[in-house]
């Protein structure tokens, strides 16, 4: 079955869109949730940089995934003005990305480990690029680059939750620990 002539770019994304938008939605609220209850432990030194480098770019994915959801999903009438908005936002992610990197380096809480550095900097950084790779090819290969929007929400959602659930375990596994030992 071919596709119609008239069919823009945008149509046939609209599932897609709701689900990863309402899934990076929902996700930023258990972010929250989660900061919620484990604002109990005692703060250790170093742990506000390292908040700034490992819990709040997860944040920031999840927001970045729920924007380019709707970005996509507005009734635009053609891809050139809503590809350079996801460019900037590309373009914006490659240089947070850096800053958490520098973070990463900087924070003295915790030594990161290469699983660290992929899920933190080079995935994200891929995203991102995707971002602004596709956005610079959107007006000559519109469903090629909308692929790779869709690719960057999705890694961006995935990144963000292996993210988040390495930052969950790490406060239950190791710092609750800890919280209990020092106060025997």
């Amino acid at each position: 079955m071919g596709e119609s002539s008239d069919m823009g770019p945008f149509d046939g994304w609209e599932n897609f869109y709701v689900i990863v938008g309402s899934s990076a939605g929902a996700l930023i609220g258990l972010q929250f949730v989660v900061m919620t209850l484990i604002a109990n432990l005692p703060l250790a030194r170093g742990d506000a940089q390292a908040g700034g480098a490992y819990t709040t770019p997860s944040v920031v994915h999840f927001s970045v995934a729920l924007l380019l959801s709707a970005l996509v999903s507005a009734p635009w009438n053609g891809i050139a003005a809503v590809a350079v908005l996801w460019g900037l936002v590309g373009f914006g992610g490659i240089v947070y990305i850096f800053q958490v990197a520098r973070r990463m380096r900087w924070q003295t809480a915790y030594q990161a480990v290469f699983e660290d550095w992929l899920f933190h900097v080079l995935l994200p950084l891929t995203a991102y690029a995707l971002l602004t790779g596709s956005a610079g090819m959107a007006y000559f290969q519109p469903r090629l680059s909308l692929f790779l929007v869709g690719a960057a929400a999705l890694l961006l959602l995935f990144v963000g939750i292996h993210n988040a659930w390495d930052i969950v375990t790490y406060h239950v596994f190791v710092r609750k620990r800890e919280h209990r030992e020092t106060e025997r």
